[in-house]
């Protein structure tokens, strides 16, 4: 068998300590209690694993062993413990187990144990309690030997009375309550008298009552355990347990009891062996309630087969479990890859040999292991099935294999003390689980399998030096390139899907918004405007076609209108915008034409906000509502967008944010569209449009807006310089000219040359008291903040916040000279044109005026009230 020894280094041991198992053994006793001799941690330990399992309360002494009692010895420590648990809990059998601690400074329990005896010999209250001491070193094995050894030191203490009885002795491997009680059904359904050391079907899951009992009800009668000595057989799981942890071989070496061993009843095979016994030993046929039940678990090995035909497990856990789930899987065509426990067994390797050497591919098997080998090995072996307790749960969590959960502990599920697996009907649900993960699997993989084997991959290549270049020119892409004109031609006045912020009247002179315009050209008539803004406007360099409607549902109109300028112009960048709903069908052509640059509107990725979003998508002729129509256009918006970055092409996004509809799921679109080759995207205010659907809806601050920029930032590039143009912007971003170009053509407006654009800029500054951020709405001193704007020609921007000392503490303060204080704000507020604020005293306003600092008093929206300080400013 296979082991790693790198100075018996384990990391993430796949065991525990021998104490845990005979805690678990003695907790399936009646009225019985156990005290740890060793130090205090112990018996947290074991509590806490067992209290989360069996989602009960688990109470467990402790000798409580300190420094003192480890150099010179724990004996009253623990005479002391076992009165204090006979004072509290009255128990009439009281384990005492020793741990790793105890057992290297020497403890000697069965002496202290008898000493006990000694000194409360007269005393009434000790008279009829037994006292059970079991060596127990934590060092000395794992819980399924402490389990085996308190179980056998039980049998050999008391079982004396060896009077034939018909009773069969059932020593029960280490199983959860719902099983236990599941072959306690069993044995009752075969009407034959039995023994079940130990019974932990109550103590371990006990039902709810009004008054709690700190010892719970159930468990092995001592008397019942008397009596095993005289039993007709004893019928033992435990095929894996060495002699000497075996109850079963004491009663038959010390009484001639028989011993029949079985693995566990899971599974055909060994339910098949466990029923057959009983009905041996007995001599009572089978009952028809299992023979049913076993045809409908061969009908369920029927219905799952193909699906666990695809498994291929890591097996881990105690011996005796690890050994019976071995066998159901090997029932039902799951391969297994990697067996393991964290045990020492030579039998348990030698039973697997056996079972697996059969197979095509031999199994690996681990003992005295870890879950960090487990794990190398389930990544390299290409496990798709993990079987076992919840300690694999990182495992399955980091490699993405689901995890059976079965065995002890489970920490992160409720019930696992109430599960069955035994029997045909548990091993029924077994199978079923095991089939429906790797269904599971299936379920979630199929399309991106589907997608590898029949679809090439679409590789995403760099941007072309070409498009870099004309990003470098291009001042919707690149803020560095602000000196840049572009020219928008409307010659797409159709649309084919009807968005709630639009009312697709576009023909508007005075409005400044995408999707309007003031005429809709033809093609040769956009050539021949481009002529005459190209000899007036030397820095114009882009012409993009932004609608009024959409460019692809207008296709043959765009593209012959880039046609005729590319012939006119050859040097020129163009770029389109488009809702993305005909990408998949235009895609090439827009190569083809040698558009550089695309911009798609994709407000989400959540259909469900698609439906809130458009009214309808008009598809091929069809017109879909909802969350269907929102789903085509999704669809094709991501695989056209994808397409053509994987192309060279540069694609911004832009995503009009709307309050109370698409603004908190704008990350997520961010986050997508950047997996599908976006090259940055551009987060817009909703711009209300009279008589759409959202004529009403609240605007998103200009705070809102920012904030949600820089959250996205750190996943893709954001624009900050969007002016949210017409469909016939002419100009630079910071000065449209358009106006000048209606209908009658330039007209001597004065865009004749580069310099006529590039006009002086009207630039403010203001710092705002405001509580809110969106308002102005505090008292000047008030504020512990400002909240700084910039204004450039029509453009308000959020710049910062700016920390202040609050100016005075309460409203009739407020005029009180404050020299220290007034002097700092204004040192931090000099660069600032005027302080708009709801209200300020005499003294601060004067001494701003002083230095020059305008005062507003107003209450305002922040927007609105920079617009009304313009106004005065201007005026005065």
């Amino acid at each position: 068998m296979k082991s790693r020894n790198f100075v018996n280094m384990n990391i993430n041991p796949c065991k525990m300590c021998m104490p845990m198992g005979g805690v678990m053994a003695l907790k399936g006793i009646e009225n019985s209690m156990v005290i740890l001799h060793g130090s205090q941690g112990c018996s947290t330990y074991i509590r806490r694993h067992m209290a989360t399992h069996y989602n009960e309360p688990i109470d467990i002494a402790s000798s409580s062993l300190t420094e003192q009692g480890t150099v010179f010895g724990g004996a009253e420590n623990l005479k002391k413990g076992i009165k204090n648990v006979v004072k509290l809990y009255n128990p009439e059998i009281i384990g005492v187990f020793t741990t790793c601690l105890a057992e290297t400074i020497g403890e000697d329990i069965q002496r202290i144990v008898g000493e006990f005896y000694e000194e409360v010999e007269k005393d009434d209250e000790y008279k009829n309690l037994k006292i059970l001491p079991v060596a127990l070193p934590g060092y000395g094995g794992t819980q399924a030997e402490g389990y085996y050894k308190t179980l056998r030191k039980i049998v050999e203490t008391y079982s004396e009375d060896n009077s034939p009885n018909e009773k069969i002795n059932i020593i029960c491997a280490n199983l959860n309550p719902g099983d236990v009680r599941n072959i306690k059904e069993i044995l009752e359904d075969f009407g034959v008298e039995y023994i079940l050391l130990p019974d932990v079907s109550d103590t371990l899951d006990a039902p709810y009552l009004k008054e709690y009992k700190r010892i719970p009800e159930g468990g092995t009668k001592y008397s019942d355990i008397k009596i095993m000595a005289g039993a007709a057989a004893t019928i033992e799981m435990g095929l894996t347990i060495s002699d000497s942890e075996s109850p079963g071989e004491y009663l038959e070496e010390v009484f001639g009891v028989p011993l029949h061993k079985c693995p566990i009843p899971i599974g055909i095979k060994n339910t098949d062996k466990f029923l057959k016994l009983i009905s041996e030993i007995s001599g009572k046929s089978i009952p028809d309630k299992y023979k049913l039940q076993r045809n409908r678990f061969l009908d369920a090995m029927i219905d799952s087969h193909k699906y666990n035909g695809e498994a291929r497990a890591i097996i881990y856990g105690e011996p005796e479990l690890v050994l019976a789930i071995s066998d159901i899987c090997l029932e039902n065509g799951v391969t297994p890859l990697l067996i393991a426990t964290g045990a020492k067994n030579f039998r348990l390797k030698s039973y697997l040999e056996e079972i697996t050497s059969n197979l095509e591919d031999k199994v690996l098997i681990l003992d005295d292991t870890d879950f960090e080998t487990i794990e190398k090995y389930a990544k390299e072996l290409k496990a798709n099935l993990m079987i076992g307790n919840s300690d694999g749960r990182r495992i399955e969590e980091k490699l993405e294999i689901p995890l059976i959960r079965i065995g002890f502990p489970v920490h992160d599920r409720v019930g696992a003390q109430r599960k069955v697996f035994t029997g045909y009907s548990g091993s029924i649900s077994l199978i079923d689980e095991i089939a429906n993960s790797i269904l599971e699997i299936a379920e979630k993989s199929f399309r991106k399998t589907a997608l590898n084997d029949y679809y090439k991959e679409i590789k995403m290549e760099e941007e072309s030096m070409d498009n870099k270049d004309k990003t470098a020119f291009h001042p919707c892409y690149s803020e560095g390139a602000h000196k840049y004109a572009r020219m928008h031609i409307p010659v797409a006045p159709k649309c084919n899907i009807s968005c709630n912020y639009c009312n697709r009247k576009y023909d508007c002179v005075n409005e400044s918004r995408p999707g309007v315009t003031s005429e809709v050209l033809k093609p040769e008539e956009a050539l021949e405007k481009f002529k005459l803004v190209k000899s007036k406007m030397e820095n114009l360099t882009v012409v993009g076609i932004a609608g009024p409607g959409d460019a692809l549902a207008n296709f043959e109109e765009t593209k012959k209108s880039i046609e005729l300028i590319k012939n006119e112009c050859p040097g020129t960048t163009f770029c389109l915008s488009t809702n993305g709903l005909m990408l998949p069908f235009y895609a090439n052509e827009i190569i083809d034409l040698g558009v550089s640059h695309v911009t798609i509107t994709i407000n989400t990725v959540d259909p469900k906000i698609g439906a809130k979003l458009y009214k309808e998508v008009n598809y091929l002729g069809t017109k879909f509502t909802g969350e269907t129509g929102a789903t085509i256009l999704l669809n094709n918006q991501l695989y056209g967008l994808k397409y053509l970055s994987s192309r060279g092409i540069i694609c911004k996004v832009n995503i009009v944010m709307v309050k109370g509809v698409n603004d908190e799921a704008i990350e997520e679109v961010v986050k997508t569209v950047k997996e599908h080759g976006a090259f940055m995207t551009n987060i817009m205010q909703m711009i209300p449009a009279s008589g759409s659907v959202f004529e009403n809806m609240p605007l998103v601050s200009n705070i809102e807006l920012n904030e949600m920029r820089k959250k996205c930032e750190v996943d893709l590039k954001q624009m900050y310089h969007c002016k949210q143009c017409r469909a016939d912007a002419i100009g630079t971003l910071s000065h449209d000219c358009s106006i000048d170009f209606r209908k009658t053509g330039c007209g001597g407006a004065g865009c004749s040359s580069v310099k006529a654009v590039e006009v002086k800029k009207k630039q403010y500054k203001f710092a705002i008291s405001s509580k809110s951020g969106v308002n102005i709405d505090q008292h000047f001193g008030h504020a512990e903040e400002l909240y700084i704007y910039d204004y450039v020609d029509g453009n308000v921007k959020f710049l910062e916040k700016r920390i202040v000392n609050k100016y005075c503490s309460g409203a009739e303060e407020c005029d009180d000279e404050h020299e220290d204080k007034i002097t700092k704000i204004i040192k931090l507020v000099k660069d600032c044109n005027a302080v708009l604020t709801l209200r300020v005293g005499f003294e601060p306003a004067k001494k701003l005026e002083d230095n020059g600092i305008k005062i507003f008093q107003m209450y305002e929206g922040i927007n609105k009230g920079i617009e009304k300080a313009i106004e005065l400013l201007e005026a005065s």
